[in-house]
């Protein structure tokens, strides 16, 4: 029923790593830092401290119920029709597409792929971080192929160990070029929009 909110105080989304809005919030930056400005995801624990005026969040959660916007049988609204055109410190590229499939094949079948993605962003930020990677990492692990992210990750391991690199510098250096070579044979650009 619209305008009351089924989640009583204290609840939090199921998964909070895909955003009502369809952004991968388990493979955003944010979700991966340590200390006071970790995000805990979409409508996770203490999100409203993070992002206490979040309109999507208070239409579809609070107001209708859903666990995402690809509950709802006006997508895309008004709120979200240019969403995907630009992006904010985690890209939103494919967040209307990751909505209509969560419309048409539920948020578990999301859910499921997205710990996928997740399992090897970590590997990546545990393994290949220098420091300096970790925005470029989430990118990769949003935007490319589920298939081309394990290819690459298996082309890192082997230059590691061909190389002998136990510095992680080196090492991220070429994690990011084999990414790079690999977004551009997708057509993939591994790089944050502005608006227009």
């Amino acid at each position: 029923m619209i305008g009351h909110s089924p989640f009583p105080r204290g609840r939090m989304k199921k998964h909070p790593t895909i955003g009502c809005c369809g952004i991968q919030c388990g493979l955003c930056p944010r979700y991966h830092t340590k200390g006071p400005s970790r995000c805990p995801g979409c409508f996770g624990k203490s999100f409203h401290l993070k992002h206490p005026s979040c309109s999507i969040v208070t239409c579809c959660v609070k107001s209708n119920g859903y666990e995402t916007c690809g509950d709802c049988s006006d997508l895309p609204c008004k709120k979200l029709a240019s969403w995907d055109t630009a992006d904010s410190f985690v890209t939103h590229q494919n967040t209307l597409t990751n909505l209509k499939s969560i419309a048409k094949n539920g948020v578990k079948s999301h859910v499921h792929e997205l710990r996928k993605r997740m399992r090897i962003l970590e590997e990546l930020l545990h393994r290949y971080d220098d420091g300096r990677s970790k925005s470029f990492y989430c990118l990769a692990a949003n935007l490319l192929p589920l298939e081309a992210l394990r290819n690459v990750m298996a082309g890192c391991a082997a230059y590691v160990k061909s190389e002998k690199t136990k510095n992680k510098k080196d090492a991220a250096a070429a994690a990011r070029r084999l990414f790079q070579e690999r977004a551009l044979e997708d057509n993939i650009v591994l790089r944050y929009r502005t608006g227009k």
